[in-house]
């Protein structure tokens, strides 16, 4: 395991209660938002968001889903880790911090577990997020029981990410009020890599081209409505909760991820049992079914949502629940209808058969790596 070093306070937070409580924690690497819902002797399930979300935007769908909510909050005392600077109300970060390595938000992680007194957890991200809980995993290999990823990265930046992103805001620049940007910083959009994002948010902040590249990244075409469709309303509630960002602090996370590395060689060391969602719409699909490739099959399964992007706990949140019921069923854990033993007790992967993840299990149809989950009309 790794070493997190040095001592972890609490900044002006009361460890009272841990229901529904945000928490500010100073870690090794500066200050971190952990938002806290459940009982703490339960089981702890650790979140982590992708770019410019927290768990309002991130996790808010599938936890308002009646079934998931009841799985999760029954069995697990959820720890909502927020990247720095993305929580509700959060103040611009000063211009004179280091912007924080991948190294250094996976270590942020196990300082926020030893704040808690938390061992081992059960681990949830979703894009970026998913990529620092996989090193987090690699890193502190006991400290981890499971992973649920959602359209995870696990590789560097591509030439592949920047060209989407090049082409995307392009055609939006061409299209839209913000062709000043294509006219005036030309090369913000040549940038190479994933600069383009953070070029954008560095310029003119979180202007509408950023919103509509975000957008892009988490949601399907369908969702984001077109001209014979208008966009649904968790679009709408996603731009809303984007305007809120710290469009400084966005860019900051942006930077530190334009900078992860490939994890292919530790995917290999995983001691823990992974199950990964992915829209078939993402454009990190590739991505997932590389990961999943590198994973011991044995103790990993790969669901595809059909007609989904990225960000399927807000998109397709039911799609997600039958393979999570199953994935968590192999550690004791259960829906409340279906419980027989106590959500309390600490959860033993050691149980878990890998029957019980193969696909026909889990409910989904085999296709070579991916499987796909039928949606109910």
């Amino acid at each position: 395991m790794g070493d997190s070093g040095g001592s972890v306070v609490s900044v002006d937070v009361e460890r009272i209660s841990f229901g529904g409580k945000e928490h500010h924690i100073q870690t090794n690497h500066g200050p971190v938002s952990v938002a806290v819902y459940g009982d703490h002797d339960k089981p702890a399930l650790v979140t982590y968001p992708d770019i410019a979300l927290n768990h309002m935007s991130c996790f808010q769908g599938l936890l308002f889903c009646p079934e998931a909510a009841s799985l999760l909050l029954h069995n697990f005392c959820i720890y909502h880790i927020s990247p720095p600077g993305h929580e509700l109300g959060a103040a611009p970060i000063s211009s004179n911090t280091p912007i924080p390595s991948v190294d250094d938000l996976a270590d942020q992680v196990a300082d926020v577990l030893d704040f808690f007194g938390l061992g081992s957890v059960m681990c949830f991200g979703v894009t970026a997020g998913a990529y620092i809980l996989t090193l987090f995993a690699s890193k502190y290999r006991e400290r981890v029981l499971g992973l649920i990823l959602v359209s995870p990265l696990c590789k560097g930046p591509s030439w592949t990410e920047w060209l989407y992103s090049k082409v995307a805001l392009l055609h939006m620049a061409l299209c839209s009020s913000d062709l000043r940007i294509y006219q005036n910083h030309k090369t913000v959009l040549t940038s190479p890599y994933c600069q383009v994002t953070s070029n954008l948010l560095y310029y003119y902040g979180m202007c509408g081209l950023v919103k509509e590249c975000l957008l892009q990244r988490y949601f399907s075409k369908e969702v984001r409505g077109f001209a014979e469709l208008p966009e649904s309303d968790i679009v709408q509630a996603c731009k809303s909760l984007l305007d809120q960002r710290q469009s400084m602090n966005v860019w900051r996370f942006v930077q530190t991820m334009n900078e992860r590395y490939d994890l292919t060689e530790q995917l290999k060391q995983l001691q823990c049992r992974t199950l990964i969602f992915v829209g078939e719409n993402s454009q990190f699909h590739t991505e997932a079914v590389h990961m999943t490739s590198k994973l011991d099959r044995r103790y990993c399964a790969l669901v595809e949502v059909q007609a989904c992007g990225s960000l399927v706990t807000e998109e397709q949140p039911h799609a997600m629940l039958i393979p999570m019921e199953y994935f968590l069923m192999g550690y004791g854990l259960y829906r409340p209808s279906q419980l027989d033993c106590s959500p309390r007790s600490p959860l033993s992967p050691f149980c878990i058969s890998p029957e019980l993840l193969s696909p026909e299990s889990m409910g989904v149809k085999l296709k070579p790596i991916k499987t796909r989950l039928r949606l109910e009309v």
